[in-house]
């Protein structure tokens, strides 16, 4: 039967798109007009079965992760390269696709080091104000996996992820042999699997974020997108983008298209000079979006759902691009022979020239206000507890991070009466350089600081298969956890008469006790110093949950309360007694989803 499958596949070509269908699209034929004869029906292996449901799917898409020593070997080899696309070029067309259809989505390309994925909601929900049917992908995914596919702003439904993601995936498995390979890696997957469903889905306009870098991402195999975007640089992913911002800025600057406008936000001068070098290259038209500020709305000041300041430069490149668009398909609100005969009346000597700013319309007004991205400057209060949360995770966002959360922490502290409590839950994982991170964060005068790794709970009976992560072992987490805990507590001059500290050489039992799932104490194993119990400082917990039961102290009406396992530790007094406890929690989104996981069941749902 397989071999039926490849012969069949071979004589079709190019997949289950006829000739003179593919013609059509390549003449430019609309989405919504062809995606319609667009084959939906699954071949033989895809067929339902009983137990193909979607944590099925789930957990066989958790097998194209990349396991730790393979990703760590990618790294040593900086493995984004020509290759990567030309190997996805391959898995575009064993999954039933051409890139002439690709090039048929209406995309909106945005990379950049921080602030791409608030860029691209903000984008989204513009333009589904505008009555457009949206097309969302963007990564990593907080709680469920299908949150990276969006259609109309909302995660695709588990029936509809459950149906294409079967399409694909026994596509690819029944198309492997000698020449084609194996299967792509999982976030490949996930790319392949966003196209298919959004030229089943007939969409009208696709916002797409990118991975990692720009040039050899994955995301990159486009060739036609409307506009490109890059937010603002910063340093990330030195491994495989490079160790200096000029090098991740030629990574970024790869996205830029012949002849298709591109916009950024001010950068610092040399990766700029970079950027304004690969626009000229490609030939690309590369321009500079204003300060927000410059944008009037009948004389009031914009408003932007997304808090913090950071979040202007971000709703400026989206206002850019979504413009853009618009004048591209002949939208009334905004006439490109303006804009065109705007912009050559104004000074065109800065590199790059400075867009002009425009009057937005009521629907990009309302966008801006209306935009929601979970886990992003996000404030949750429950009771006396309020949670601060936001994903932040190299310098640039960190220091945005503090600063938003200095001040709106402040501000509450001044509303409430009584004794108000700070409290850092923190993580960093990968190759980030965690003590340049917590030392950004020191200034907020934490009264205690509480480390875990990314797993929401001891046992991982909680886990489930959508935040399964094979891609890096225990014994990575829990030394990172320690490592993370020993730079805090060189930083703030913790000493061991106020500590209750981790021994580093605890790590081998406790990685054991965790495999086995049967660590019966809370926290991994303590030294217990000559310290007082009634204040510590800094704590290291094995899990996500047990880390915010002892910080809560039950306090959250909502969270489940200290178990039994908890109670040997010390009670901290001024946390029982404080009329509020502000928690900031940061330094990794997988820590902020498994943080909303516990905090928010209908994300689950």
């Amino acid at each position: 039967m397989a071999r039926f499958f490849r012969a069949l596949w071979k004589a079709i070509g190019r997949g289950a798109i006829p000739e003179e269908k593919r013609k059509e699209a390549v003449l430019g034929r609309s989405v919504s007009a062809w995606a319609s004869s667009y084959s939906t029906a699954p071949t033989k292996a895809a067929l339902r079965i009983p137990g193909m449901d979607y944590q099925d799917a789930v957990q066989t898409l958790n097998t194209l992760q990349t396991n730790a020593s393979t990703l760590e070997q990618i790294r040593r080899e900086r493995g984004q390269t020509k290759g990567s696309l030309e190997a996805m070029k391959s898995f575009i067309w064993r999954a039933g696709m051409t890139i002439e259809e690709l090039d048929q989505l209406a995309i909106i390309h945005v990379t950049g080091t921080k602030g791409k994925g608030s860029t691209c909601a903000f984008c989204e929900k513009i333009l589904r104000n505008y009555g457009l049917k949206t097309g969302f992908y963007s990564s990593p995914h907080l709680v469920q996996v299908r949150e990276r596919i969006r259609i109309n702003g909302k995660p695709i439904s588990k029936d509809l992820f459950t149906k294409y993601f079967w399409q694909v995936y026994n596509r690819l498995e029944e198309t492997k042999d000698s020449d084609s390979g194996t299967m792509p890696a999982y976030f490949r997957f996930l790319t392949i699997l966003a196209f298919h469903i959004f030229l089943h889905e007939k969409i009208d306009v696709t916002i797409l974020e990118v991975g990692i870098g720009g040039a050899y991402d994955c995301t990159n195999i486009i060739r036609r997108p409307i506009v490109c975007g890059v937010s603002s640089l910063g340093i990330d992913h030195v491994s495989i983008l490079g160790d200096t911002m000029e090098k991740i800025a030629w990574q970024k600057g790869g996205i830029f298209k012949p002849g298709v406008p591109a916009f950024t936000v001010p950068q610092p001068s040399g990766p700029m000079a970079v950027l304004v070098e690969r626009a000229n290259e490609i030939g690309c038209s590369l321009k500079l979006c204003p300060d927000l500020e410059d944008f009037q709305f009948e004389r009031e000041k914009l408003s932007l759902g997304l808090a913090g300041d950071h979040q202007k430069l971000n709703a400026s490149l989206a206002l850019q691009l979504s413009r853009t668009w618009l004048q591209h398909h002949h939208h009334p609100d905004f006439s490109p022979r303006q804009e065109a005969q705007d912009f050559a009346e104004q000074h065109l000597k800065q590199s790059p020239p400075v867009s002009l700013s425009f009057c937005p319309s009521t629907a990009m007004v309302e966008g801006l206000r209306d935009t929601e991205w979970l886990g992003r400057s996000q404030i949750l209060k429950r009771g006396p507890v309020t949670y601060y949360i936001d994903g932040a995770h190299t310098v640039g966002s960190i220091k945005a991070c503090v600063k938003w959360f200095r001040e709106q922490s402040l501000k509450e502290a001044k509303s409430v009466k009584g004794p108000v409590v700070k409290a850092l839950l923190f993580n960093a994982t990968g190759e980030r350089d965690a003590a340049a991170l917590l030392k950004l964060l020191a200034p907020c005068q934490f009264d205690f600081a509480v480390f875990c790794p990314n797993l929401l709970d001891v046992a991982q009976k909680n886990l489930n298969p959508d935040q399964k992560n094979y891609t890096v072992t225990l014994e990575n987490m829990l030394s990172r956890c320690l490592e993370n805990h020993s730079a805090w507590c060189k930083l703030t001059e913790v000493t061991h008469d106020n500590l209750w500290s981790l021994s580093g050489s605890n790590l081998e039992t406790s990685t054991a006790l965790l495999k086995k799932g049967n660590l019966d104490r809370g926290t991994l194993p303590f030294s217990e110093l000559d310290c007082d119990p009634m204040s510590p400082r800094a704590l290291v917990f094995p899990c996500i949950s047990k880390g915010l039961q002892w910080i809560t102290q039950g306090r959250d009406p909502g969270l489940q309360p200290a178990s039994a396992d908890l109670q040997h530790l010390p009670r901290a007094a001024t946390l029982n007694e404080a009329s509020t406890i502000q928690i900031l929690i940061t330094g990794s989104l997988h820590l902020v989803g498994g943080c909303l996981k516990l905090l928010d069941k209908s994300l689950s749902q």
